[in-house]
């Protein structure tokens, strides 16, 4: 699989897309003013700790207060063991580097947060979570800095391997090199941009991360709380650094000024793949050439189709996100049973696909076309797990049900696309429904009826939307002329196309 990475920069916005086989994978973007904060280190103060819930907020100079869970929190008088299997690959946008995930499971008890943090107590924190909706970010006191080959984390002492490094001889070897050059009570992380690297190329990224965390300690005794003490690189940096894999054969941006960043970047930690950066100047914007910008809006819509005719819709609620598979114009060939099993198996590359392209996390049910069959079920189910291993980020899979069902969590550290893109629709205020305007038409006439009986003689007056009265004085007006005649009233519309289609008001005189 080839890949290659390409960046549109302005003085507005970023945005980044990598490219596998020529299909987009994965969109990111960052904006002036909007920059995300995953990564970032303050120096906070903690303003609430909370004995019934385990966790505490801290104050770190944000809008919002941050949230830090007692699994989160680093004392020095707890030896930290993590286990190497649960070392995953990092994101451009630090995703996975925190060290909450292998803590709160391989560690069975934790004392109680009342007893390793106080209120008004100043603490050194990183962003783990971005701030998602109404909640604050979520933050954690095991600190890990990614640099290229390597990621340095000063609050465990660990040594892992990524999962994505297969090869048991390369393991060991990059393992043995890293024992030999960990500084003691430290972790360090070993990412899959190492494979087959040298030691000195580990061994000086790993002195540039213990330098980093040298000026972090320095800056924090010198700093009031809150304050932020490192911010992590921006997302053109933080793309090269993270993106930029052996299978990369290109990275195309299209801003001089970026690109001779780029480059100076990889003067200090990749000099060889410099040949790899082009400066795109074609007429045509960059995201129009490469057919990215209609992906992107693609990915917005609820509705996704299937190459076979079938369909996926996906929905987003507060809590989770329901991904619904239909046949749609499929009819299959031979029977009812192959037509299901082929449409299930497309949409579960699909989804796969969908769920890292959009960037969705949390909780996430999968409703397939019901199959009778287990080993259909069985088949559906290795098949999406399969197309699973493209993503970077943590997933966690239940079997599927005999209703086809799927139960699954994907670790999510940032907005999904659609929340970051767009926002709630002013008119239908979310929901994404109207009431019809015959069902107005209908609310209409009760509150007329209503208002009558509150003795309202002679005039009325309904002002309503354009659509909403032509409706109610054409296919309706016999109800209004039975009204009229029977109460002694006259009944005037008052069109507004500045209404809302559900709203109206009714006025006697």
């Amino acid at each position: 699989m080839t890949s290659e990475i390409i960046m549109n920069v302005t003085d507005r916005e970023t945005r980044l897309a990598l490219l596998e086989d020529g299909q987009v994978a994965e969109i990111h973007l960052e904006r002036k003013g909007e920059r995300g904060i995953v990564g970032n280190i303050y120096k906070g103060q903690v303003i609430k700790v909370l004995p019934g819930m385990q966790a505490a907020f801290v104050d770190i100079g944000l809008p919002r207060a941050a949230f830090l869970y007692v699994g989160d929190v680093y004392h020095h008088v707890h030896d930290f063991n993590i286990m190497e299997s649960e070392e995953a690959e990092e994101g451009p946008q630090g995703e996975n580097m925190s060290m909450s995930d292998g803590i709160e499971e391989h560690i069975p008890f934790f004392a109680p947060i009342e007893d390793l943090i106080e209120e008004g107590e100043d603490i050194l924190v990183q962003i783990s979570k971005e701030p998602l909706g109404s909640k604050g970010a979520r933050i954690t006191s095991h600190v890990s800095i990614p640099g290229r080959y390597l990621v340095f984390m000063p609050t465990v002492d660990h040594i892992g391997i990524s999962r994505r490094i297969e090869n048991e001889t390369e393991r060991l070897r990059l393992k043995d090199i890293i024992s030999d050059i960990k500084p003691p009570s430290c972790g360090i992380i070993v990412r899959t941009v190492s494979e087959h690297e040298e030691a000195d190329k580990l061994k000086a990224d790993l002195s540039f991360l213990q330098g980093t965390w040298d000026r972090i300690l320095e800056k924090e005794k010198r700093s009031p709380a809150p304050y932020l003490i490192y911010e992590d690189l921006d997302l053109c940096l933080r793309g090269v650094r993270d993106l930029f894999t052996e299978n990369v054969t290109k990275l195309v941006v299209d801003s001089p000024q970026q690109r001779q960043r780029i480059i100076e970047f990889m003067d200090t930690f990749m000099p060889s793949l410099k040949p790899c950066v082009e400066l795109y100047e074609g007429p045509e914007p960059i995201f129009d050439f490469y057919g990215i910008e209609m992906e992107l809006n693609k990915a917005l819509g609820r509705k996704v189709w299937l190459k076979s005719g079938g369909y996926i819709n996906i929905d987003f609620t507060e809590a989770l996100v329901a991904i619904d598979v239909n046949t749609g114009r499929y009819v299959g060939k031979r029977n009812l049973q192959e037509t299901i099993l082929k449409t299930n198996l497309e949409a579960a590359k699909e989804i796969a696909y969908q769920l890292r392209l959009r960037n969705i996390g949390g909780i996430i049910i999968v409703d397939f076309i019901d199959m009778d069959r287990q080993a259909d079920r069985e088949k559906v189910s290795n098949a999406l797990q399969e197309a699973l291993k493209k993503d970077k980020q943590k997933t966690n899979i239940l079997k599927i049900s005999e209703l086809g069902l799927v139960q699954m969590t994907r670790k999510r550290t940032r907005e999904s696309l659609t929340r970051t893109l767009c926002v709630p629709c002013s008119y239908c205020e979310g929901k994404g429904f109207l009431k019809s305007q015959t069902t107005v038409c209908y609310e209409i006439l009760r509150a007329i009826a209503k208002h009558i009986s509150y003795d309202c003689v002679g005039a009325m007056k309904v002002t309503a939307h354009p659509e909403v009265l032509k409706i109610l004085f054409e296919q309706e007006n016999d109800k209004i002329i039975q009204i009229q005649n029977k109460h002694n009233v006259i009944i005037q519309p008052n069109p507004d196309p500045n209404l809302h289609q559900e709203q109206y008001e009714i006025s006697c005189g």
